[in-house]
């Protein structure tokens, strides 16, 4: 296994670089190191930028728009973008439903959904969780009902990130119930403008509210907006679902925050002396270090291999399951090092242009609320504890 880099790859690591140091906005970098929310206007200024450069779909063929990147070259991006706190990508779009057309869609559907994500003008998000079905995500119980030339939705999503911002919903919807339950499954896409829709916010441990419930009461949609084959949804949802537990790992940004706690243990005294003449807590961080360095490798032979034409199958699971209890992991060295600056609520100081008097110094205050939000990680795309399963069934054979 090589994991060392190409010359042309270092050329092409300064060229992201050059770009990165030339397009991004200061202040909102500034906002997403410290752990502050950002705007919908900030991550799609970037984004443009990012279109604007051919740069928004690296993993996307380049015959629709995609960068034509090799593996290696995502890697280094990926890397580069974390280390400077750029915005994250929303992911529903290219990440996730864009590949899938590509996939599974028809080249009506390729022409009129793909231009819109590239260029950021068309927002998405994921509808699959429902109220008793999560990580058992087949129990779905969402119908849809032919009726002449539309389907005929009823049912509710839930923790549907950004449904408040979404233009498009993907969703998986039970078409068949005298079946296997994974048999009835298809794969729809919705405007959320259609009639019939509601969006309600659920307000989460941090204090914000970017997950929604999303009611679907006599939705009429188009049969055209089916994806692949009616009942297939499923085999479209795992397909989906490899993408997104790869790039949960986050290695890079793991990296980045990691580098803020051991500056807030150097700012912060405790009895008189900096947290990193603190050996115990010290040892925490070479802990998490060696987790994360060891994450990093493991990313990076997953690429090797991927090159040489195996694809991740398992390691797509072990990925997810590390690189989201890391994350977890640096939010609690996160609070802990911020200490008692950690406790006073500052939802108000932390939104963009409040005049909110911040209680105490900055690096504080979105300590808690960062903390809180991360619980989630051990649970989107695919669970944790399912994740293991997985892993049991696949490498273990049990």
């Amino acid at each position: 296994m090589n994991l060392d880099f190409s010359n042309k790859d270092q050329i092409f690591r300064e060229e992201v670089k050059s770009f990165i140091e030339d397009n991004l906005n200061k202040e909102t970098a500034r906002r997403i190191g410290e752990g502050l929310p950002v705007s919908k206007e900030d991550t799609q200024e970037w984004q443009i930028k990012l279109s604007n450069k051919g740069w928004m779909a690296p993993n996307w063929p380049k015959e629709y728009g995609g960068t034509g990147w090799s593996l290696t070259q995502r890697y280094i991006f990926d890397e580069e973008c974390g280390a400077a706190s750029t915005p994250r990508t929303i992911p529903f779009g290219v990440t996730m439903v864009g590949p899938v057309i590509i996939k599974y869609g028809t080249e009506e559907q390729k022409k009129k959904y793909l231009p819109k994500i590239l260029s950021s003008d068309q927002w998405w998000c994921q509808g699959y969780s429902e109220p008793g079905s999560g990580s058992d995500l087949a129990s779905l119980s969402t119908k849809a009902i032919k009726d002449g030339n539309c389907y005929i939705i009823n049912g509710t999503k839930t923790w549907t990130s950004l449904a408040h911002h979404a233009d498009m919903m993907f969703v998986l919807v039970r078409t068949r119930s005298d079946c296997k339950p994974q048999e009835g499954i298809s794969f729809i896409l919705i405007d959320m403008k259609s009639e019939g829709i509601s969006v309600n916010p659920i307000v989460t441990l941090d204090g914000s509210s970017e997950i929604n419930m999303v009611y679907l009461e006599n939705v009429k949609v188009p049969l055209e907006n089916l994806i692949h084959e009616e009942n297939k949804g499923w085999t479209v949802a795992k397909y989906l679902l490899g993408h997104e537990r790869v790039s949960i790992a986050e290695v890079a940004r793991s990296k980045k925050a990691l580098s803020r706690v051991k500056e807030i243990a150097r700012l912060n005294l405790d009895g008189g002396r900096s947290l990193t003449k603190n050996d115990r807590f010290m040892d925490k961080i070479i802990k998490c270090e060696v987790k994360l360095q060891a994450l990093e490798y493991a990313e990076l032979k997953v690429i090797s291999d991927a090159v040489k034409g195996n694809p991740p199958g398992a390691e797509a699971s072990i990925l997810k399951i590390r690189g989201s209890e890391i994350q977890q992991q640096i939010t609690e060295l996160t609070l802990e090092a911020s200490g008692y600056y950690a406790y006073p609520y500052q939802m108000k100081s932390m939104e963009k242009g409040s005049n909110e008097p911040i209680v105490g110094p900055s690096w504080g205050v979105s300590s808690a609320p960062k903390y809180f939000n991360t619980r989630k990680t051990t649970i989107y795309g695919g669970s944790n504890e399912i994740q293991k399963n997985i892993l049991a069934k696949m490498v273990l054979g049990l």
